[in-house]
């Protein structure tokens, strides 16, 4: 039970957008086309596919 545990603790810890801020951002055009690119992160391919799965690295 301590692996789940602590793996749940890991998940809490990384995902740092509330379950609002998820649903609004997967409804989004930079949503859907998330991916990865270089450059200023704040509007990259990365940063979007990241929020996708609910961590926003800039947070």
């Amino acid at each position: 039970m301590a692996e789940k545990e602590d793996t749940r603790a890991e998940f809490d810890e990384a995902v740092n957008m509330s379950a609002g801020d998820l649903e609004k951002w997967l409804v989004t055009a930079e949503s859907e086309d998330a991916g990865q690119s270089d450059g200023d992160v704040r509007d990259t391919r990365w940063r979007y596919s990241l929020m996708n799965w609910g961590h926003d690295p800039l947070r």
